[in-house]
C-alpha cells in the first residue's frame, strides 16, 4: 500500500496529496501533507541522506494517524502505534507516547557517511530483558556473563526488576562479544540453532518476522495475578474467584457476538457513563483514554445485562497453572525460580452460560472444577508458597463463521444473506407473473393456452437461478445443488442408498 501510494505522488506539490486506501476505488483514503510527519519522532528531528526511506515513514505515519483517528471515531477505543522499518523497532518506539499517540523512529537506520544510527541510539538505553524475543531466561544468562555473577533478584517484589540492569549497550560494545560468543552463552538442551545470531541481530535493531493477519479467534485467553505470599487456602480460593470472574469477562469480550443487527455497536449504547464506569471517578479517564481494565469492566457489565446472540468459538479446555516459590537456601536466601506446573481438565459447559451472572458461575466453577485442580498441583495442605497463578482456556473450537478457519458456515446468517441475494429475484417473478395474469384476463379463452405455458417456463426459469446459489455445491453422483452445510448429510444418503 505505501508503495503504490509514493507511486501516486506529484513530487511537485506534496502538501496536497491524498492516500488511496483501496486501489479499485480512488475516492476511497484521505488528504495529508507528504512533506512532515504525522505525530512525534524519535529523535525529534534529523538528518538523512536516505530520502526515500523518510518518505515511506512519512506515508506510514499518516495511515497510522488515519487508522487510529478512525478506531477511536468508530469504537471508542484509543491506541498506541510505532513506525518503523521492523516489527521489534515499531513495538519500542511505539512504547514511547502512551497511551493515546504514535511515534516514528527516524533514519538513519546504519552508520554511513559519518552518520550516528538512530537504531543504535535508540536501543542502546534499554534493559536486555525489555528487548522483545529476549526471553527472561536468555535475559538471565546475558547478565550473568556480563556481571560474572548472579544477578540480585530477592530484594522487592517476585516480579520486581533486576537490581542489576544490563543494557543493550553493555552487551554490544563488551569485549569479545559476537554472535559467536551469545552462541555459546545462550546455546543448550532445547535452545534453537542459530539463537546467537538471533539475538545478536536484535541486538541491532533486526528483525526479519513477518506480521501475521490477525486471528479470527484467540488461540487462547489467559488471565494470571502474582503474589507476595500465597500460603492458605481460603486466600487461593479467593483468588481463583477474582480470576475466574476476570477470565469470564474476558471470554465474553473475545469471544462472544451479537447477531442483532439493529444494534448499535457504538461504545456508548447500553453502557456507563465514563465518569460511572465501575465505580471509578471522571479523574481516573484523561484525554479520553479509558483503561483496559475500565473498558473490560466496561464491556462486562453491559454483557450481563443484555444475551449476546451466540460464540464465535468454544473453549473445550481449562488449565490452571501456579508457580512456587523454592525453599529457602542454608544462608537463608531463596533462589528465583521461573518454572510453573499446570494442570488441565475439560471446560464445563455452563461456563458458556450468556444468561447466568459472572460471579454465579465463577462461585460454581471454583468449587466444581478448580479446587480439584488445585489439589491435584499441591496435594499437600500447606507448606507452599505460591508466587503466580495463572488461568487460561484453551483448545478453541470455532464455530460456524465466514473465516477460513471457521467450523461450518452459520446456518442463520446464511438465511439472511441468502434472503438478501435471492430478493431481487423474488420481486422480479413476482412482478412477471402480475403482468401475465393481467395478460390473461385480457385474452380469449383460446388465447388463454399460451400465456399459461410461458409463465410456466417463466417460473421454472427463476426456480433455477434461486438455486444456483454461489454458495451451494452440486453432487457428483446426481448433479443436484445443494447448500455446502446439507452435502456431507447427502453423501451419506448415496452411500446408504446403495448399499
Amino acid at each position: 500500500m505505501i508503495e503504490y501510494n509514493i507511486s501516486l505522488l506529484n513530487p511537485h506539490n506534496l502538501v496536497q496529496s491524498f492516500f488511496v486506501l483501496q486501489k479499485d476505488d480512488p475516492t476511497q483514503g484521505f488528504a495529508f501533507d507528504a512533506t512532515c510527519y504525522a505525530g512525534p519522532t524519535s529523535p525529534d528531528n534529523a538528518s538523512t541522506n536516505d530520502e526515500l526511506l523518510s518518505l515511506r515513514l512519512r506515508l506510514g505515519s499518516h495511515l497510522a494517524c488515519h487508522l487510529r483517528n478512525e478506531l477511536e471515531r468508530k469504537t471508542g477505543y484509543t491506541s498506541t502505534v510505532g513506525i518503523s522499518t521492523s516489527k521489534l523497532l515499531s513495538k519500542l518506539v511505539g512504547n514511547l507516547h502512551k497511551p493515546k499517540s504514535q511515534t516514528t523512529l527516524l533514519p538513519p537506520y546504519d552508520c554511513r557517511d559519518g552518520q550516528v544510527s538512530n537504531v543504535d541510539s535508540f536501543l542502546d538505553g534499554y534493559e536486555i530483558g525489555k528487548i522483545p524475543g529476549i526471553g527472561s531466561k536468555l535475559a538471565q544468562k546475558i547478565r550473568r556473563h556480563i556481571l560474572q555473577h548472579e544477578p540480585d533478584f530477592e530484594k522487592g517484589l517476585v516480579y520486581g526488576e533486576t537490581r542489576e540492569q544490563v543494557t543493550v549497550k553493555e552487551v554490544r560494545l563488551a569485549d569479545t562479544m559476537t554472535a559467536d560468543t551469545l552462541e555459546k552463552i545462550l546455546a543448550g538442551p532445547g535452545s534453537p540453532n542459530g539463537i546467537g545470531i538471533k539475538i545478536w541481530a536484535l541486538l541491532h535493531g533486526i528483525d526479519d518476522t513477518e506480521v501475521n493477519f490477525a486471528k479470527a479467534v484467540p488461540s487462547q485467553i489467559s488471565i494470571e495475578d502474582s503474589y507476595i505470599r500465597l500460603d492458605t487456602l481460603p486466600e487461593v480460593l479467593k483468588q481463583l474467584k477474582k480470576l475466574s470472574c476476570s477470565l469470564i469477562d474476558r471470554m465474553r469480550v473475545d469471544l462472544v457476538t451479537s447477531d442483532d443487527d439493529a444494534f448499535d455497536e457504538s461504545p456508548r449504547h447500553n453502557e456507563p457513563e465514563q465518569d460511572q464506569v465501575a465505580g471509578r471517578d471522571a479523574t481516573d479517564i484523561k484525554d479520553g483514554y479509558m483503561p483496559f481494565e475500565t473498558k473490560l469492566s466496561a464491556r462486562s457489565m453491559t454483557a450481563r445485562t443484555r444475551s449476546p446472540s451466540r460464540w464465535l468459538a468454544h473453549p473445550k479446555t481449562i488449565r490452571l497453572s501456579t508457580r512456587p516459590r523454592l525453599p529457602l537456601n542454608l544462608d537463608g536466601t531463596r533462589s528465583r525460580s521461573f518454572k510453573r506446573i499446570s494442570h488441565s481438565a475439560p471446560l464445563p459447559n455452563y461456563v458458556l452460560s450468556l444468561t447466568d451472572n459472572v460471579d454465579t458461575l465463577a462461585e460454581r466453577l471454583v468449587h466444581d472444577t478448580l479446587i480439584g485442580m488445585f489439589r491435584k498441583l499441591h496435594p499437600e495442605k500447606a507448606g507452599w508458597n505460591l508466587s503466580l497463578v495463572n488461568l487460561a482456556v484453551t483448545n478453541m473450537a470455532e464455530a460456524g463463521g465466514e473465516s477460513k478457519t471457521a467450523n461450518g458456515r452459520d446456518i442463520s446468517s446464511m438465511f439472511k444473506r441468502q434472503e438478501s441475494v435471492h430478493k431481487e429475484f423474488t420481486a422480479y417473478a413476482d412482478e412477471q407473473a402480475t403482468l401475465q395474469v393481467e395478460s390473461v384476463r385480457q385474452t380469449s379463452v383460446e388465447e388463454l393456452k399460451s400465456p399459461i405455458v410461458d409463465l410456466t417456463f417463466e417460473a421454472e426459469d427463476n426456480s433455477w437461478l434461486e438455486e444456483e446459489n454461489e454458495d451451494d455445491e452440486r453432487c457428483g453422483v446426481c448433479g443436484m445443488s445443494v447448500p455446502s452445510f446439507a452435502m456431507p448429510a447427502h453423501v451419506r444418503f448415496h452411500e446408504v442408498a446403495d448399499q
